[in-house]
């Protein structure tokens, strides 16, 4: 496969930041195929062609994590090998988010209406659930037990397809795009009511602001949501190399639930930055 043999979790590790390429190439091919081929379904055909294009990367990535969990005795060994992966995988994320904002700010109005027509309308419904909650209280718990929501869908989606979890989050990858394109928008056309149509420094600041925005609390989320894909594809990986039953598949199964506790606790320290922190930033 030609996907298979540009890059390799190996490669990865050893310079993370380049799956951030990776990912803005696969964003930007599935963007493009999508609108040419399913015009018609873009919304969703991009996502689909941008997650199948990461298949190879992650389904190596966690068959290797799952051999290092079979060679590793110490917890605390297994997490730290775990590490290189999630730094490498934040960063192909990060670059599918770079890319959708930006073919969300540069094509045509009407191109985009049909490439991010439901990405608009999830996060429409997503403002009005929050205003609602917040009328009503509790907005942390909503936050909290949404996301909980999507760390289920990626755990049982990685342990059911195998690969499942990449479209969930190459789906809120192009969620975040369009919510930070909007934001972008927005301050652009303050700053060109203000002070005419700005300076460079003012759009690269108002850039910033947005990814700052949105990553301030989406990284720890998405992370939450990597490790619990890695967590499913481990142990599902261990059952069809027919470990099922076995002191190898124990020792899978513990470092599973530890990587689904670190999860959660990262999930937690989201919806805090979220709820308590973001709105007093911005």
């Amino acid at each position: 496969m030609v996907l298979e043999a540009l890059t390799n979790p190996l490669r990865a590790e050893a310079r993370p930041w380049t799956t951030f390429f990776w990912g803005f190439i696969y964003a930007t091919a599935a963007v493009f195929l999508s609108l040419w081929i399913f015009a018609q379904y873009a919304s969703l055909v991009m996502v689909f062609l941008a997650s199948l294009a990461a298949i190879p990367l992650f389904y190596n990535t966690t068959r290797i994590e799952e051999e290092k969990d079979l060679q590793l005795d110490s917890e605390t060994a297994r997490l730290n090998e775990h590490r290189k992966a999630f730094e490498f995988l934040m960063f192909l994320f990060i670059g599918m988010v770079a890319a959708f904002t930006l073919w969300y700010l540069v094509l045509p109005a009407s191109t985009v209406q049909s490439l991010f027509n439901v990405q608009s309308a999830t996060i429409t419904g997503l403002q009005q659930h929050v205003i609602a909650n917040v009328a009503r209280g509790g907005l942390f718990s909503k936050i909290f037990l949404n996301n909980m929501k999507v760390l289920v869908f990626c755990i049982l989606f990685s342990f059911i397809y195998g690969m499942g979890a990449l479209f969930i989050l190459t789906w809120n990858a192009s969620v975040i795009a369009v919510a930070a394109g909007n934001f972008i928008r927005a301050q652009l056309a303050s700053v060109a009511g203000t002070l005419g149509l700005g300076t460079i420094s003012s759009y690269f600041y108002i850039v910033s602001l947005s990814f700052v925005r949105y990553f301030i609390h989406g990284i720890p989320e998405i992370l939450a949501y990597f490790i619990g894909g890695l967590a499913g594809g481990i142990i599902s990986i261990a059952i069809v190399k027919h470990d099922f039953g076995t002191k190898k598949f124990e020792k899978i199964v513990l470092d599973a639930a530890d990587l689904t506790l670190l999860a959660i606790g990262l999930l937690i320290i989201a919806a805090i930055i979220e709820v308590y922190i973001t709105p007093v930033l911005f």
